[in-house]
């Protein structure tokens, strides 16, 4: 049974796959895997990222106390 991406892991192995390109040194085929595997988790930590902003909206409490969804701020 695989295991589910965490954020932190999948930061690193991104950050790795974009050494390997950065470095020049790949086969053309190594390459492409590469790429294809920065892609991977690239997805993956949008998606966590996006799980993350979802709970957080959903814990927001209004000023009665009550539970209140309110949508995150885009930084620009």
């Amino acid at each position: 049974m695989a295991e589910s991406p965490n954020f932190e892991n999948s930061l690193q192995q991104l950050n790795e796959a974009v050494r390997r390109l950065e470095s020049g040194d790949l086969a053309l085929e190594e390459a492409l895997q590469a790429f294809e595997e920065g892609i991977r988790h690239s997805r993956d930590c949008h998606r966590l990222l996006q799980r993350a902003e979802e709970r957080i909206e959903m814990i927001l409490k209004n000023e009665h106390g009550e539970y209140e969804v309110v949508p995150m701020k885009e930084t620009e």
